[in-house]
């Protein structure tokens, strides 16, 4: 457990359609308390799950479980370095886009009707300001894993590049999965409920609502480039772990991974 104090708290323009967790920098971490139920739970199984996965190390975040003291009250929750060196910043794909263009990403993609025109857009838009090659291989990657673990908040506020003081940019680490498997048991997804049920009701954000266009429309865009080569064995062994869960969150979790490696079985090394 570690406790942070006011001054340690933070506030960005990543916003969240289902409010804002309290975030805290301290000592070259990050912290990032639950707030509609295990995103903690959700960041933490993703990111380590992305270890056995066809991407490099320095492609994404991982975070690990904490319990977060601050003022009166523990929090479950996570934490991750801080990836960002020197005077880089992240800077999300609507802020860059508002910037440069002084239009909102988000509505200007939505205008358009096709989903890969949607798609196209987005990458071609972000390729004309930054000058980065192969954005269309990186957003493949990002609405994979958002297909198979179901995160459902990423709007273009939670995609994001890095940017430094000489206004040049880089990829930024993939980041903020805690909307994935199920997470808000709060509002949208309650504990108790049908779980295929709640499957059948989870939303994609980015271009379109619906996770598996999403993904098929990238694939034919840009190409399938990530798969995975984690097993039963390595969900169970994460979820044994994270004791600071209750039994039945941690298996819903385990149920939700199983029925999703059964849907893209495709993308799982044999």
């Amino acid at each position: 457990m570690i406790e942070l104090f006011e001054q340690d708290m933070r506030t960005n323009d990543r916003q969240s359609s289902k409010g804002n967790q309290l975030k805290w920098e301290n000592q070259g971490h990050w912290y990032k308390a639950d707030y509609t139920g295990y995103e903690g739970l959700a960041e933490y199984m993703i990111s380590h799950l992305l270890q056995k996965s066809s991407l490099q190390d320095s492609e994404y975040a991982l975070y690990d479980l904490e319990q977060i003291k601050y003022k009166t009250t523990v929090y479950n929750g996570v934490r991750s370095r801080n990836f960002l060196t020197d005077d880089w910043q992240i800077v999300t794909l609507e802020r860059l886009v508002k910037q440069f263009f002084n239009e909102s990403l988000y509505q200007s993609v939505f205008r358009i009707t096709e989903t890969e025109e949607r798609l196209r857009f987005l990458v071609n838009q972000v390729e004309r300001i930054t000058g980065l090659r192969d954005f269309g291989i990186y957003m493949n990657k990002l609405l994979t894993i958002d297909a198979l673990f179901l995160n459902e908040d990423r709007h273009t506020h939670n995609i994001a590049v890095l940017m430094n003081g000489r206004g040049e940019f880089a990829y930024c680490p993939m980041f903020d999965h805690g909307a994935g498997l199920l997470s808000d048991i709060t509002q949208d997804y309650p504990l108790g409920n049908d779980l295929y049920e709640l499957l059948d009701e989870v939303r994609a954000k980015t271009i379109s609502m619906d996770f598996e266009e999403q993904l098929i429309a990238s694939e034919k865009l840009f190409g399938a480039h990530l798969t995975f080569s984690f097993t039963k064995q390595d969900i169970r062994r994460l979820l044994q772990e994270a004791v600071i869960y209750s039994e039945e969150v941690r298996s819903r979790v385990e149920q939700i991974l199983y029925q999703q490696m059964r849907k893209y079985e495709y993308l799982f090394n044999k």
